[in-house]
């Protein structure tokens, strides 16, 4: 009965989730994983006190503020072919340097990117855009906006560990 149970509540929550997103599932999926990575490097954005934004473990990477300005202009690099409006990154990581202000231009940024899945279903997601020269799927170049903010994320992960703070994913 147990079985049953688990079984019906995970089915509902399959239909809800695709009924919400219209989408399908391989796109209900993609969307889904890249709302929690979304999550974490919003969560880590905010956790990150003001005065550690400009904190570097070396001088030759990214400060965490850079960081945070680099992944929230990735977002429309990778997503306006997706979407065909052709936005520009606003350059974040070099005019933004305030927490609030890059908090704010991730968060806007994510907001654009999540628009990429918006009445995208399955089908259109194997339509190709030009990426840097290449043809891509629309869902393929999503997942890779995807996995590059996770890779941004492990570094964030890092830089709130020196600082003594745990990272989201890790507050369970």
């Amino acid at each position: 009965m147990k079985t049953f149970l688990l079984f019906t509540a995970c089915a509902l929550i399959a239909a809800n989730l695709q009924a919400q997103s219209n989408a399908g599932p391989l796109i209900a999926a993609s969307k889904g994983f890249n709302a929690r990575v979304e999550g974490n490097v919003l969560k880590s954005a905010e956790e990150m006190p003001e005065e550690n934004y400009a904190f570097k473990p070396t001088p030759d990477v990214r400060s965490f503020g850079q960081l945070v300005g680099h992944v929230a202009d990735a977002q429309y690099e990778f997503c306006a072919p997706v979407i065909g409006d052709g936005t520009k990154p606003p350059d974040v990581e070099k005019t933004k340097t305030s927490k609030a202000d890059l908090i704010q231009a991730l968060k806007a940024a994510f907001a654009y990117c999540d628009k990429a899945y918006d009445g995208l279903t399955d089908a259109r997601a194997l339509e190709t855009v030009k990426f840097f020269g290449y043809d891509l799927p629309k869902l393929e170049l999503l997942n890779i906006n995807t996995a590059h903010s996770d890779e941004h994320y492990g570094n964030m992960v890092t830089y709130l560990r020196m600082k003594g703070l745990v990272p989201p994913s890790s507050q369970h």
